[in-house]
C-alpha cells in the first residue's frame, strides 16, 4: 500500500518511478484521475530516453474531445513492485496520470478530513 497526499483543490497524488532502460528510474507525483479509464499517461515530451515498445496509435475521448495518443509498453513501480503495462503518451498532459485501471487490483481509501490518501 502507498501513502498519496492531497494536491491544490484536493488533488490526489501518489508517487511512483517511471523505469527506463539501463536500470534509470525517475521518480515522480502522478495525479489520480478517476475519468482516465487507463493505467498510466504522460505528457509526449517526457518519452523521449525511456526506451519503451512502442505499440500502436489509440484514439480515446478526453475532457478536452477525441485525441489521438501512441501507446506504448512501459515500466513502472509503485509500492515496491514493478508493473509493465500500456502507457498513453499524448500532447498537452500537465501532469502524470494514474487512471482507474488500477482499481482492478487495488483499493482507492480517499479520507479528506482525516487526511488519508492509500492505493493498495
Amino acid at each position: 500500500m502507498i501513502t498519496g497526499f492531497f494536491g491544490v483543490e484536493d488533488a490526489l497524488f501518489f508517487e511512483i518511478d517511471l523505469l527506463a532502460s539501463k536500470n534509470l528510474e525517475f521518480p515522480t507525483d502522478a495525479l489520480f484521475d478517476t475519468g482516465f479509464s487507463s493505467y498510466l499517461a504522460i505528457n509526449n515530451q517526457d518519452i523521449d530516453g525511456f526506451s519503451w515498445i512502442y505499440i500502436k496509435q489509440q484514439e480515446m475521448f478526453t475532457a478536452r474531445g477525441e485525441a489521438v495518443f501512441d501507446l506504448y509498453l512501459g515500466k513502472v513501480r509503485i509500492d515496491s513492485q514493478e508493473f509493465q503495462i500500456p502507457v498513453h503518451i499524448g500532447q498537452g498532459l500537465t501532469e502524470v496520470l494514474l487512471g482507474r485501471q488500477w482499481l482492478t487490483t487495488r483499493r482507492l481509501v480517499v479520507d479528506m478530513p482525516s487526511g488519508v490518501l492509500t492505493l493498495g
